[in-house]
């Protein structure tokens, strides 16, 4: 299958400034948890590339090594994660699997955590960045195709592959700030939850020393 020309290969400063993509740890388990299990059967089919059962789900989360590989999130407002990105490093090669929850597709947050991808792997010295997926996953073909990734089908399954240039000062401080920017959103949203859910407990409270 044809692919557009290489020289699209993306970058994580062109990601979209609205989305911040945080590199997740260990402490985002919980929130990966319900990430993946809200995904109704057909779109962790389409994830995975095959039916798993929710036990399996968890298995594969409770198996992520965060200091080997890299995990990358959006989080909405209610701090709840609405698109994530596994990367796993073999090799030369850098491999990763999207996923966005219904309701948050068709913004960009599949391409921004594409991209916050493509420059973590390129300033740790990977060399090929790849992709497989469900033919029919129309989302993760329609990233590969506009990022310039060499596409392969065959019975039904699709790999792509995108060669990564070298890092350079300017992936190195994006990748950088764009973390920073990342947990500044995450303590932001965190102190407007706290205060949406004082100003809840307050307005349902009973009043205090009121008269008969």
């Amino acid at each position: 299958m044809s692919s557009t020309p290489a020289a699209n290969e993306p970058s994580a400063s062109d990601s979209p400034a609205a989305v911040a993509v945080q590199r997740l740890t260990a402490a985002a388990l919980p929130a990966l948890r319900a990430h993946f299990l809200s995904l109704d059967p057909e779109d962790v089919r389409l994830r995975f590339g095959a039916p798993l059962r929710p036990e399996a789900i968890l298995r594969y989360l409770d198996d992520l090594d965060f200091e080997v590989d890299a995990v990358f999130g959006v989080y909405d407002d209610a701090l709840k994660l609405i698109a994530v990105t596994h990367v796993a490093f073999v090799d030369d090669t850098a491999e990763l699997g999207v996923s966005v929850l219904p309701g948050h597709r068709g913004k960009g947050l599949g391409t921004a955590l594409f991209r916050r991808a493509v420059d973590h792997a390129r300033n740790r010295f990977f060399s090929r960045l790849f992709m497989h997926c469900l033919a029919e996953n129309s989302a993760m073909m329609h990233i590969a195709r506009k990022s310039g990734m060499k596409i392969c089908v065959e019975t039904g399954e699709a790999e792509a592959f995108l060669r990564l240039p070298p890092a350079d000062p300017a992936s190195v401080a994006g990748e950088f700030v764009d973390q920073r920017q990342a947990l500044f959103d995450y303590a932001l949203k965190t102190r407007l939850a706290a205060l949406r859910a004082n100003a809840s407990a307050a307005a349902t409270a009973p009043p205090i020393g009121g008269g008969s």
